[in-house]
């Protein structure tokens, strides 16, 4: 029997070069996965060992917010073994762009570049400060977002706003810092960092020496206030941390790895139940012969375990060759992941691939196989195969039945009774859509024929006698027609989600920002805090081309007990009240979004306390609970004239301007910025640039993750195409007789492209409601008060292009059941 599975093999290896193929991308694109990440995350050990093999020992505030005064540092210079102590100093100190404005969406953060031993800079182009006072380095990002170059002069804000000018020396990488890649970074020497930033204490003091129990002394002289590492550990946290993102893109990419290998166990299920049935011949004359069920089984079960460990390996080196393609381009575009460490195979990957490939084959195989041990030995003795016929039993009937009710109610209570915002309130539409799905799995073969036969309706008009042949043979097989067109579902159906989400997303979101951001320009600083003079917005309200000006300003504050944002607004903006009511809003009284109330425990008609500058302990009466997703006002709300007695006359945080009718919107905006000129972090955006960079954003998403479903539709298409092909073998008399009593070889392979073009849209249908449906309700678990949109065009690219893909996929078994010999035909069987 091992003799036969393998002859087996070698004689049908063409007709598992495309199930080979399915294999190989699904195994290529989940070990790519891990190779990609094993190579990140060897990059990103590479440069923490490096970087901090230089400390022996580092101290470290035990809360991010906190700093090490300088005698602490000053103790650990005393201690003997000492070779050398430094502290490194960190802060805020906003870059200046070249249109005078700050630069980024973050103050840029300011680091003392020191030199010795201890020196952990990464400097990529240039020099670094040294002990030049008036010289500063930029992150290579900063400064190629801003145009800045080598020996040009840089302005940065020191704590007091104050302007200082540097010139730029060098340009540094900041590694594997996640929060200097956002906010970037300008390098000063120590002492001048330490004046740029307030001179507020060191953000870590690294040490170097040899003595026996250093750690332990330099511990006992910073106190117990403070973490003390050894080098070694420092690193590993280090290099935990930058792992982070690394493995969230990790998971990311497996996800859409499971989804393939789910698609491609389809197609390598549908191949081996087409082989077995096109072999029922053979497995009964071995029946005959002697060879018993168990052999039967174990000889299709080997052919699947070396069909998947063979294609398992070859798709191990797709993998090693998507990493490399991918690093390469991350590294062309400069991304915070590239990583210059060797691309390689470990032996962890080399197992998962293998095993998730030999697994997924033989696990789909295993149905065939046991449906081969059914064969009677007399079918031995028939002159060609019966054609399959499926019925629909009760049994089936109950389970569909069974699935979809659960799935529709798990969905519903999900959508409509969780609520939205929350993670259990997705994953419990998840949930039912995976048991909805399950329920059209199962209803599969008994909703082919009527769907072939509605999609059937023009093709079969239109294209004459091959047309209404191709529709009967789409559905002459509903089982086969059922699993084959699945795989193409799974693909469809969450392209068209995510299509779906992303448009009705687009949609809520600018509805939501038209209705409680009504504005055309937004003045704030980068972190949103109180700095805009009043005197901007009374400008701008003496201006002819605007219409309404609107102030927001906010401090913190203790609210019984906790600290919280604590604000007021001015001009014409309208708070989503979700219960109450802010008529004749006042003295005495506060409006608390929905968070905040409910971390206080607190409702409408309660009394909360505020601690104030200027009038000490107040108590307020809440009188409105606002929308947090949808207020654009702060957590907790007073009114204008008690909070300047309560705070006296703080600036402004955000200033919200309307043009007015008729005025164009380069003179509206040209107003707007001369108003906030004379303040450097003063930033002007225009609700179109948000709406800009909010398109943006979705649409990046959008495209990437269509590219990423784009490999579980390829291999659904191979699916298509290799069902086909096999189904064309198994009619090759049919197709003679057809061609010997008058059908052509362009009707032949017009038949078989038309049936293709059926099963793609059956599948492509199904998917298009599923992702509809399920679309709807991810957005209603993740976004409340959510608008639906379907992006019609998108899904009627994604029907006709799964129906071109299936056309496609039938050319070659088309052409090759066109060019094959009547009379050779007729014979076979």
């Amino acid at each position: 029997m091992l003799k036969t599975a393998l002859a087996g093999l070698r004689a049908h290896r063409l007709r598992l070069m495309l199930t080979s193929l399915a294999i190989m991308l699904g195994v290529g694109f989940i070990a790519g996965t891990f190779v990609l990440n094993d190579t990140v995350e060897a990059g990103f050990a590479q440069r923490v060992t490096a970087d901090a093999g230089k400390v022996d020992v580092a101290v470290l505030p035990k809360d991010s917010d906190d700093v090490l005064p300088e005698e602490v540092l000053e103790r650990i210079r005393a201690l003997p073994g000492v070779t050398e102590a430094q502290g490194l100093v960190r802060g805020s100190t906003p870059v200046l762009g070249r249109n005078g404005k700050t630069a980024g969406n973050a103050p840029t953060t300011a680091l003392s570049i020191i030199t010795g031993p201890l020196d952990r800079t990464d400097v990529v182009s240039g020099t670094g400060p040294g002990t030049d006072d008036q010289a500063a380095v930029l992150d290579e990002n900063t400064a190629e977002a801003q145009g800045f170059r080598l020996g040009d002069t840089i302005t940065v804000l020191d704590g007091e706003q104050a302007e200082h000018r540097f010139r730029l020396v060098g340009l540094i990488d900041t590694g594997v810092d996640q929060m200097l890649a956002y906010t970037g970074a300008v390098g000063f020497t120590p002492a001048t960092a330490w004046r740029m930033t307030g001179g507020k204490g060191y953000a870590e003091i690294d040490v170097a020496g040899s003595a026996p129990g250093l750690k332990q002394a330099v511990a006992a002289a910073a106190g117990g206030a403070y973490t003390v590492k050894t080098g070694d550990e420092l690193a590993d946290d280090l290099a935990g941390a930058a792992g982070v993102e690394t493995r969230s893109f990790t998971m990311g990419l497996l996800m859409f790895g499971i989804v393939a290998m789910m698609v491609a166990a389809l197609v390598i299920y549908n191949t081996f139940n087409i082989l077995v049935a096109q072999r029922t011949r053979e497995m009964a004359l071995l029946r005959c012969i002697g060879a018993t069920r168990g052999q039967v089984f174990g000889s299709i079960m080997l052919e699947s375990a070396a069909v998947g460990l063979v294609t398992s390996g070859l798709g191990l080196l797709v993998g090693y060759g998507l990493a490399t393609l991918t690093l390469t381009i991350l590294g062309a575009l400069d991304t915070p992941l590239h990583t210059d460490a060797a691309v390689t195979l470990t032996p962890g990957t080399i197992a998962i691939g293998l095993a998730v490939g030999l697994v997924v084959t033989v696990c789909a195989a295993l149905l065939p196989a046991r449906s081969a041990t059914r064969v009677p030995p007399i079918a031995a003795l028939r002159s060609q195969a019966e054609e399959q016929t499926f019925r629909a039993g009760l049994v089936r009937a109950g389970f569909a039945a069974l699935f979809l009710v659960a799935g529709l109610a798990t969905t519903g209570v999900g959508a409509f009774v969780l609520t939205p915002g929350q993670e259990v309130s997705l994953f419990v539409v998840m949930g039912g859509g995976a048991l909805t799905f399950l329920a059209v799995l199962i209803l599969g073969p008994v909703l082919v024929r009527p769907l072939s036969a509605l999609v059937g309706w023009i093709p079969r008009r239109l294209f004459g006698v091959p047309g209404r042949l191709a529709v009967d043979n789409s559905g002459r097989n509903p089982r086969r027609a059922a699993t084959t067109t699945v795989a193409l579902t799974i693909g469809v159906t969450l392209m068209t989600l995510i299509s779906v989400v992303t448009a009705s997303t687009r949609l809520t979101l600018t509805a939501q920002l038209d209705e409680q951001f009504p504005i055309d320009y937004l003045l704030a600083g980068q972190e949103r805090d109180s700095i805009i003079p009043r005197s901007v917005a009374e400008e701008l309200r003496g201006r002819p081309e605007l219409t309404s000006v609107a102030q927001i300003r906010e401090v913190k504050a203790a609210v019984a007990g906790k600290r919280l944002d604590v604000g007021t607004f001015s001009g014409p903006i309208e708070p989503y009240v979700s219960s109450g009511s802010m008529k004749g809003f006042g003295a005495g009284q506060v409006a608390l979004d929905d968070l905040t109330a409910e971390a206080l425990g607190a409702r409408v008609g309660d009394t909360v306390t505020l601690d104030t500058k200027r009038a000490g302990t107040v108590s307020l009466k809440v009188v409105a609970l606002l929308n947090g997703s949808q207020s654009s006002l702060t957590p907790v709300t007073i009114a204008e004239q008690p909070f300047d007695a309560y705070f006296g006359a703080v600036p402004d945080s955000r200033v919200m301007v309307n043009a007015k009718d008729g005025v164009a919107a380069d003179r509206a905006r040209a107003v707007v910025d001369a108003a906030a000129a004379p303040y450097p972090t003063v930033q002007v955006s225009s609700s179109t640039e948000i709406r800009g960079q909010f398109d943006e954003t979705l649409d990046m998403m959008l495209m990437i993750i269509t590219g990423l479903l784009g490999l579980a539709i390829l291999i659904s298409l191979l699916g298509i195409a290799n069902t086909l092909s096999l189904s064309v073998h198994e009619r090759t008399r049919e197709s003679a007789l057809l061609r010997a009593l008058g059908l052509t070889r362009p009707q032949l392979r017009r038949m078989l492209s038309v049936e293709a073009l059926i099963l793609g849209l059956i599948g492509a249908l199904v998917g298009v409601v599923l992702g509809l449906v399920f679309g709807w309700a991810a957005l209603r678990a993740m976004l409340d008060g959510a608008l639906f949109s379907a992006p019609v065009p998108q899904i009627v690219l994604f029907v006709a292009l799964s129906g071109l893909a299936g056309v496609l996929a039938a050319v070659l078994p088309a052409r090759r059941a066109a060019r094959a010999s009547i009379v050779d035909s007729l014979a076979t069987g």
